[in-house]
């Protein structure tokens, strides 16, 4: 008897192949029969057509404290994703010397935006060594499959300290037991290593990451650490010296070479058409090209849309939040704020004061509010209000800037109304890469690259200012239903066995008989994506964006159901996944 028969479903079974119209079977954890099922079963389930694919595999989250408070891996769990990895851009919580957690906290707050207090309570810091920290996480009941990678900050910090976030070169002895402590993570299941090479990552108080100028004798130690053995990837996010100067994007490159060669293991880089520099995605397009005829194994993390950023009133930041009016009713609730700021007097004195530098908490405004504030008119010309169905793809004629012209006022002025109206609730998209055009042509080019990996998500990061989760769902909404730039067949491929593949993951991705259970049954006619909404359930009364979907009937991890039309269930199949581990 099967544990689980999905009767009548219309299998697109991940390999990019023709969907076809079967029953599925499930016993202890696994698929064990594809085709016209008679058997009786525990549990049956009539898809009537719906379309049952493999679970997600979802490369690049930052779940790395998150998956220490919350079980579910929430909203990952609610956009098909049955595996993630964790411990990507070069930051997170082990190796951890004891007493140094502030460090650790200050990196992650400052580069993934995720409160320090929320982080200081919802973790216990209970580990030292990477293994430990695995075993630490993998001692939770969890929904959903995770991976690690030993992220480079930490190892960094753990064998040089102060020497470290001085950004100080490693000595050869540094450089020895950094490699040790890598190859230990690794035959200990890490599944594999990550850096961050970008001037845009500052630890909360505005300093440079410690890896972030690691030379080509320190990458090259670690890459030696994978020798001889059998998995492992190395993850890389660089800005390539766009902020700086052209000339220097070779000399970065030849860097990623560099390590590319040393660990000899597939190598994925964050791919993004940046603002300023938006021509570099096309050279690093070239150089990877040159490098894969070469034999180097690189790819390219590609995210779906425009990666940006959500403001509104009770959003981690919004522009008016340091102006002195505005402070005076900060403490409202939302509804009775909305409401006071609509008051003609109290808008008119705002709309003609300036911000200061302290928030109504006695906080820092975060540089962005700067940024925004004092590049209003470019930049509202790529702010768009988001409705009750996100629209992702807006044109220009869509923006801040278009109504402020349409309506002669200033767009900061248009903003105050759009944000203050009604309950206070409103939301403003800005997507500040992949949209320098005004549409996402260049991101539609990216992802047709054949080294191109659907990620950059970023689940579990950026908690009050994003939620790109949502990913695998506007791949399969716009460029499957909408767009038609890929079937359905192409699009789960990319979101489930291309990456399984990429990570060395054998056992997952694929409806095939002897393939890992994990899987989702999607009804297309229903699949959309509501607003994000602010829910308050962090450690510390944090608050974040959680997007849910709909059309997301069932999702199953080893034959489990973790999840029915976002109703998340108890169950927790999810364990952590090891690298070098037999399937």
């Amino acid at each position: 008897m099967h544990d689980l028969l999905i009767k009548a479903a219309t299998v697109v079974d991940g390999t990019g192949a023709e969907p076809f119209t079967a029953d599925v079977a499930v016993k202890d954890g696994c698929i064990t029969a594809i085709g016209r099922i008679t058997e009786a079963a525990h549990q049956r389930v009539n898809a009537d057509g719906a379309w049952l694919t493999p679970g997600f595999v979802d490369i690049h989250t930052h779940y790395d404290g998150q998956a220490r408070w919350d079980a579910t891996f929430a909203p990952s769990i609610y956009h098909g994703t049955t595996t993630l990895v964790m411990g990507n851009c070069g930051v997170g919580f082990a190796p951890l010397k004891p007493g140094t957690q502030a460090e650790l906290i200050s990196l992650m707050e400052g580069v993934e935006d995720i409160p320090g207090p929320v982080l200081a309570e919802g973790i216990d810091f209970a580990w030292e060594s990477f293994a430990d920290y695995m075993a630490a996480l993998d001692s939770q009941p969890h929904s959903l499959d995770f991976a690690c990678l030993v992220p480079h900050d930490p190892l960094r910090l753990y064998v040089m300290g102060e020497r470290a976030a001085r950004r100080e070169a490693a000595t050869p002895a540094d450089r020895a037991t950094m490699q040790s402590l890598l190859r230990q993570a690794l035959q200990a299941g890490a599944l594999g290593f990550s850096t961050g090479r970008t001037d845009n990552h500052r630890t909360s108080r505005g300093l440079e990451t410690p890896s972030a100028d690691a030379d080509a004798a320190e990458l090259t130690a670690l890459g030696h650490a994978f020798a001889g053995l059998d998995h492992g990837v190395v993850q890389l996010v660089s800005d390539f010296d766009v902020l700086r100067s052209a000339e220097r994007f070779d000399a970065e490159f030849d860097l990623v070479e560099t390590l590319a060669r040393a660990c000899g293991r597939n190598l994925s880089m964050t791919w993004l058409q940046r603002d300023p520099g938006g021509e570099q995605y096309l050279a690093m397009a070239r150089r990877v090209e040159a490098a894969v005829a070469q034999g180097l194994p690189l790819y390219l993390q590609t995210a779906a849309r425009g990666i940006g950023v959500l403001t509104g009133l009770a959003a981690s930041f919004h522009p008016f939040m340091g102006f002195p009016g505005y402070k005076e009713v900060a403490a409202l609730p939302l509804a009775e704020r909305a409401a006071a700021l609509r008051q003609p007097e109290r808008r008119a004195r705002i709309l003609a004061e300036r911000s200061e530098r302290l928030a109504g908490d006695g906080s820092s405004v975060p540089p962005i509010v700067d940024v925004l504030l004092a590049r209003i008119d470019m930049i509202s010309a790529r702010m768009f209000p988001v409705g009750d169905v996100p629209n992702y793809a807006p044109t220009l004629a869509d923006s801040v800037l278009a109504r402020a012209r349409a309506s002669n006022q200033p767009p900061l002025q248009v903003i105050y109304d759009l944000l203050t109206a009604g309950d206070g609730s409103a939301l403003l998209y800005f997507p500040i890469f992949n949209y320098n055009a005004g549409n996402l042509d260049a991101v539609a080019q990216m992802l047709q690259h054949p080294r191109a990996l659907l990620s950059l998500g970023d689940a579990g990061a950026h908690v009050g200012t994003v939620c790109d989760a949502s990913f695998s769902t506007f791949m399969l909404t716009h460029w499957v239903q909408q767009q038609g730039l890929f079937s359905l067949q192409q699009a789960v491929h990319q979101l489930s066995a291309r990456n399984a593949d990429y990570l060395g993951l054998r056992d997952r991705g694929r409806v095939a008989v002897g393939q890992r259970a994990d899987l989702n049954l999607i009804d297309l006619s229903r699949l959309n994506l509501p607003k994000p909404q602010l829910v308050r359930d962090l450690p510390a009364g944090g608050q974040r964006f959680v997007q849910t979907a709909k059309g997301y009937v069932h999702t199953w991890v080893a034959g489990q159901c973790v999840q029915s039309d976002t109703q998340i269930t108890p169950a927790r199949p999810g364990r952590l996944v090891r690298g070098g581990a037999p399937s």
